[in-house]
C-alpha cells in the first residue's frame, strides 16, 4: 500500500504564477517517489489581509459570518491555480473545498474547530492516481454554514487532513529552512534543529515561535502524525522533524528561545477575594472566545478584603477582554500594552535545576526587569519591556549556548551566565 504524504503551502509559498509552479514540482516530486499526494493550500501571499481591509473599509464591525465567506473566497483561487500546474506537468489533479470534501466544524465563525473529516472522496480520488488539491484555513458545520479555523488554520487543516488519512507525514513548506533556536532575523546566529519535540514546539508555538500554529501541533501529537517543516525553496534540505519525545535524544536542556510581542496585560485592581470570583472571570471570557495565558492573583488586602488579578490576552482580544471585564464591574481595569513575554523551552529543563536561576540572572546582569513569570515542565516564560524583548532573546540564545555551530556540542552541561 502507498504512503500518503499531506504536504501544505503557505502564501508566501504558493504568492505567484512563478511560485505556485514551484509547489506543482514540489507536489509532482513526491509522487513521483511513489507515494500518493493531498495537498493543502493557503491563499496566495497577502489576499486575506487585502480582503480584510476592503471589509473594514466598508464596516468597523463586519460580522463574523459574511467574514468568513469573505475570507473563504481567498483558498478558492490558490488550489484552482495548483490544481491547473500540476495537470500541467502531465499529471493528474483535482481541487476541492471544504464543503466538497466534508470538513466539519463547530459552529463558530472565525476561530471554528475541526470535529470531522470525510474521508470517502478523498480515498477514491487517491485511488485512481489523483494528485489532491484542497483548501485550507476552512471548514462547514453540520447545517452547511461556512467557516474559518482563524489564526494558522492551513497548518491546522493540513494536519488534521494527515491524521483522518492515517498519512506517513505531513510537510509544512514554508518560506523558512526549518525550526531554529530562535527568530534567526533577530538573531542572526541562531542555529536550525534538526528534529524537536511535539512538546518543545508546542510550547515554542504558544510562547511566540511564528513557524507553527499551536493547534496544529496539538493535533499532531494527539494523532502522532510525524511532521517536518521544510522550505519551500530548498527542496534539498530535509528541515525539521517534529516527533514524540520517547523517539529523540536529549542533549541539552533548552532547545529555544521566543518572543510574543503581540500580548496585552491585563490587570483587574480591587477585586472582591470571596470563592467564584475569578471563576466568573474567566469564564466570560470563554464564553468570548478569549484565549487568557499567563495569571497572577495577588494577595488578599485585608482592610478592603480585595486582591489585584493580572493576566495576559493577544492584542486582538484586548478591546474585547475590557468590554466583558467592564460588563462584569469588578474594581478598575489597567490595560498595558507595551510587554513582551519572553520564553525559553526545553525538554532537558524537567530534570535540570538551576535552569530558572540562569534566566533571572541572565536578565537581571542585562537590567531587564521582569514583570510576570510563568512555568511548565518545559517552559519558564517572563513578561517584559516591549523594548526589551529583542534584548532579552538575544542575551537568553546566547546564555544556553544556542549559537549556530555549538548547540550539536552541547551534551548537557549548563554553560555559565554572564
Amino acid at each position: 500500500m502507498k504512503k500518503i504524504i499531506v504536504q501544505k503551502f503557505g502564501g508566501t509559498s504558493v504568492a505567484d504564477t512563478d511560485k505556485i509552479k514551484n509547489a506543482a514540482r514540489t507536489a509532482v516530486k513526491e509522487k513521483q517517489n511513489g507515494n500518493d499526494v493531498v495537498v493543502v493550500v493557503s491563499a496566495m501571499g497577502h489576499t486575506t489581509d487585502y480582503l480584510v481591509k476592503m471589509a473594514k473599509d466598508l464596516s468597523d464591525e463586519p460580522s463574523s459570518r459574511e467574514m468568513d465567506m469573505l475570507l473563504s473566497t481567498g483558498e478558492g483561487v490558490s488550489i484552482a491555480l495548483l490544481a491547473m500546474a500540476i495537470q500541467a506537468q502531465g499529471y493528474d489533479a483535482v481541487s476541492f473545498n471544504a464543503m466538497q470534501i466534508g470538513i466539519i466544524t463547530e459552529n463558530v465563525h472565525s476561530k471554528a474547530r475541526i470535529t470531522d473529516i470525510k474521508t470517502d472522496k478523498l480515498k477514491k480520488n487517491l485511488a485512481e492516481g489523483k494528485i489532491i488539491v484542497i483548501a485550507g484555513f476552512q471548514g462547514v458545520t453540520p447545517d452547511g454554514e461556512i467557516t474559518t479555523l482563524g489564526r494558522g488554520g492551513s497548518d491546522t487543516s493540513a494536519v488534521a487532513l494527515a491524521a483522518a488519512l492515517n498519512a506517513h507525514r505531513c510537510d509544512i513548506y514554508t518560506d523558512v529552512d526549518g525550526v531554529y533556536t530562535t527568530d534567526p532575523r533577530v538573531v542572526p546566529n541562531a542555529s536550525m534543529l534538526r528534529e524537536i519535540s511535539y512538546d518543545e514546539m508546542l510550547e515554542l508555538a504558544h510562547a511566540g515561535a511564528n513557524v507553527l500554529h499551536p493547534r496544529s501541533v496539538e493535533t499532531a501529537k494527539h494523532f502522532s502524525v510525524p511532521l517536518r517543516v521544510r522550505s519551500s525553496f530548498k527542496l534539498d534540505n530535509l528541515g525539521t522533524l517534529i516527533l514524540g519525545v520517547e523517539k529523540m535524544e536529549i542533549y541539552q536542556p533548552v532547545a529555544g528561545v521566543a518572543a510574543d510581542l503581540s500580548q496585552t496585560r491585563i490587570v483587574v485592581t480591587d477585586v472582591p477575594d470571596k470563592p467564584g470570583t475569578a471563576a466568573l472571570i474567566f469564564s466570560k471570557l470563554a464564553e468570548e472566545n478569549i484565549s487568557v495565558d499567563m495569571i497572577i492573583q495577588s494577595y488578599a488586602k485585608k482592610a478592603s478584603g480585595t486582591n489585584d488579578i493580572a493576566f495576559t490576552v493577544d492584542d486582538a482580544d484586548a478591546e474585547k477582554t475590557a468590554k466583558v471585564l467592564d460588563e462584569i464591574q469588578f474594581g478598575n481595569v489597567k490595560i498595558d500594552k507595551d510587554i513582551a513575554k519572553v520564553s525559553i523551552v526545553g525538554a532537558g529543563m524537567i530534570d535540570r535545576p538551576g535552569i530558572a536561576s540562569a534566566m533571572f540572572t541572565a536578565l537581571a546582569q542585562n537590567n531587564i526587569n521582569i514583570r510576570m513569570i510563568s512555568t511548565s515542565e518545559i517552559k519558564i516564560s517572563c513578561l517584559v519591556n516591549k523594548e526589551d524583548a529583542q534584548k532579552a532573546l538575544k542575551v537568553l540564545h546566547k546564555v544556553f549556548g544556542l549559537e549556530s555551530g555549538k548547540i550539536a556540542e552541547v551534551k548537557g552541561d549548563l554553560p555559565p551566565v554572564g
